[in-house]
């Protein structure tokens, strides 16, 4: 049987309130033992708490009774809404640990439990996952509508067109000799709803990922040897990250700073400057490293001539306007000393990172669910352009199939592990 596991499930101590949940098939037994009574289910309750063994009072909180399955874990529970100091709460989790059949949860095991007893799929997991780490408002956003189950929503959606679909299948493959079964039409009704459906899985996909939403959007400041990248990198992140001289060459590999700015993340990456013909070796190994990170980056701040323009969609930035007025240089003018344009040069950020981030009332998708998704497109793909019923009824079996380890129904024990070894102790 399943041991009973509990957690101070609330911030650090010392806090004003401290909450230690309790979930397994002793939680009432615990909580009988350690308040002599049991209240009425999920009403909050006063009691004096004792220690079972001694009789000693431990605090006075309050009780919350959550018989299951209609709970979080889809166990029995038991809330304890102590005050928040550390004696207190290291004597109420001695007297639980004492008690037989309870033992400290482990990291993650309280959403485990939800997921294992099917009150949260994988993907709502994932979402409370990056609703603990979020660190901006956008990725605040984004995990609550993952977590609160707008994307599993989506997938029970594709689920019940696929067995319908499913279904019409193998109709049409079983009573084809039936004359109340009139096969084009019922071919003609399978290709449309795959078509369909596979239009708004192609639209899921088109999301943003929620890596670049976590990772923040990536941003490199690049150009020749001088052009300010690094001056310019410490006003947009705020601080002295990178090195600031005069002397070509002081920046020789990239440097990473992740900043906030306007409520986004940002990952900002200063570079060595970009010349031919170097003759020192680390100065070209630098150079290659920062053609690599121009390569992947989101967005481009060009501080070069606009001739060498890496991508067509880099941002043109005429930097260090200070020193010569800008004169006969295109791009944002912009100088990190005097601090002018340096508005318009974060507004310009905002803007592109709005059109790489999910919009309000918008998810992500990990690089797991887009590749589940992804298969699960493939599938529809693979069915609405076959004429064969046998064909198409194996594809749509097989993008059910998808859906199930997309959800974590089938084949994630490995995953999981790491899921939730992640997670606090208390959830």
């Amino acid at each position: 049987m399943t041991d009973t596991i509990f957690a101070l499930s609330s911030g650090a101590p010392p806090a004003g309130i401290a909450v230690i949940r309790v979930s397994g098939h002793e939680s009432a037994a615990a909580l009988l033992a350690l308040a002599g009574r049991l209240p009425a289910p999920r009403l909050a309750s006063l009691a004096l708490l004792s220690d079972p063994q001694d009789g000693v009072p431990l605090d006075r909180a309050l009780l919350l009774w959550l018989p299951g399955p209609g709970t979080v874990t889809g166990e029995d529970m038991v809330e304890l809404h102590c005050h928040g100091g550390r004696a207190v709460i290291a004597a109420v989790e001695a007297a639980l640990a004492a008690m037989p059949g309870l033992r400290r949860a482990e990291a993650g095991e309280f959403t485990r439990r939800a997921f294992a007893n099917g009150k949260m799929d994988l993907n709502a997991v994932e979402g409370l996952s990056d609703l603990l780490a979020a660190e901006t408002q956008q990725q605040r956003r984004a995990a609550l509508m993952m977590a609160e189950g707008h994307f599993s929503q989506r997938i029970d959606g594709w689920r019940r067109d696929l067995l319908d679909l499913s279904a019409m299948a193998e109709a049409a493959l079983d009573f084809s000799d039936e004359d109340d079964v009139p096969d084009a039409a019922i071919e003609a009704r399978i290709g449309d709803g795959i078509a369909a459906l596979a239009q708004d899985v192609a639209a899921v996909l088109a999301a943003p990922s929620a890596e670049r939403l976590r990772d923040g959007v990536r941003v490199v400041l690049a150009g020749p040897p001088n052009a300010g990248k690094s001056t310019l990198l410490n006003a947009l992140v705020g601080r002295e990250a990178a090195i600031v001289s005069d002397i070509a060459g002081t920046t020789r590999d990239r440097i990473e700073v992740a900043a906030a700015i306007g409520g986004t993340a940002f990952l900002f990456t200063d570079t060595a400057g970009l010349r031919e013909g170097s003759a020192d070796a680390i100065e070209v190994i630098g150079i290659d490293r920062a053609r690599a990170a121009v390569a992947a980056a989101d967005v481009i701040l060009w501080l070069g001539d606009p001739i060498d323009l890496p991508r067509e969609d880099a941002l043109l930035v005429a930097a260090q306007c200070d020193r010569d007025g800008g004169a006969g240089r295109s791009g944002l003018r912009v100088s990190a000393r005097t601090g002018e344009g340096m508005d318009a040069l974060v507004e310009t950020l905002l803007a592109r990172a709005a059109t790489l981030l999910p919009g309000e009332g918008d998810y992500a998708l990990h690089a797991r669910q887009r590749q589940r998704t992804g298969e699960i497109y493939e599938f529809l793909q693979m069915a609405g352009t076959s004429s064969d019923l046998l064909v198409i009824a194996e594809e749509l079996r097989q993008a059910r199939r998808a859906i199930d380890a997309l959800t974590g129904q089938a084949g994630t024990e490995n995953m999981l592990d790491r899921l939730f070894s992640g997670f606090c102790i208390g959830k």
